[in-house]
């Protein structure tokens, strides 16, 4: 495992109260970073993870929050400043999925999936930039699709393509336009994890993704040594090449 020192620094891991974004969340706080741990719903099991996260040494807390809510997303940044200090570490996990045919999927979910993949990055991002900026120092994670960087579509679950794919452009866009600033902008794009629901009969190297694997390519952005990659994905996939969409 990779072990950058984020001693002093404060990260917030967006939807890790559970599954990846715990994961990372972990990972972060191994690293030697006092966590945000953000929640929308699980409440029990974001005190849980904030608890595990203390049990490594460092400081954490717990905050509640929409992401697709730019009133909300201030609301708990701010929380985040007063209990742990700027944001230096921002990832943006939350993500909603809707394993439906376009067609079979309402608005409501529709705009739900939309909103959470791409508009909660992106005002997430926008609300930590001006901390980053001032202290000339930030690293920011998106977790994508590895499908994004393929340019593969599929009529089931169509939404969230779209959405990630912005995440991409996304994440491009803000490194260009942060290269300037000692912030770095990146995006880690698993297939399949270890937490999902279904797992496809032809999976690479004949297993999932794990959590391991998600914490390795994040940590390696957020090292030092990573100071001058900006704008990359990392694909964790296993060497996926889809035969058919």
């Amino acid at each position: 495992m990779l072990d950058p020192d984020l001693s002093g620094r404060t990260a917030l891991v967006t939807g890790s109260a559970k599954g990846i974004g715990r994961a990372l969340a972990l990972a972060v706080a191994d690293a030697g970073a006092d966590v945000a741990v953000h929640y929308h719903s699980s409440e029990d099991e974001a005190a849980a993870a904030a608890e595990e996260a203390r049990d490594r040494g460092v400081e954490a807390t717990t905050v509640q929050g929409d992401v697709t809510d730019p009133d909300s997303v201030d609301d708990l940044f701010s929380q985040v400043e007063s209990e742990l200090g700027t944001v230096d570490v921002l990832v943006n996990n939350v993500g909603d999925f809707a394993p439906s045919h376009w067609e079979d999927i309402d608005h409501d979910t529709w705009m739900r999936v939309l909103k959470t993949n791409f508009n909660g990055t992106a005002f997430c991002a926008k609300r930590a930039l001006p901390g980053m900026r001032e202290e000339g120092w930030g690293r920011i994670v998106n977790v994508g699709y590895a499908g994004s960087e393929k340019a593969l579509a599929n009529a089931k679950n169509f939404p969230y393509f779209v959405a990630k794919t912005g995440v991409l452009m996304f994440t491009r866009m803000l490194a260009a336009d942060t290269q300037d600033e000692g912030i770095t902008v990146n995006a880690v794009s698993p297939y399949v994890v270890e937490n999902s629901d279904e797992f496809p009969d032809d999976l690479p190297r004949g297993r999932p993704a794990q959590f391991e694997d998600m914490q390795q390519a994040m940590l390696f952005f957020l090292d030092e040594g990573s100071e001058y990659i900006s704008g990359e994905n990392v694909e964790v996939d296993g060497g996926w090449i889809p035969e058919k969409l």
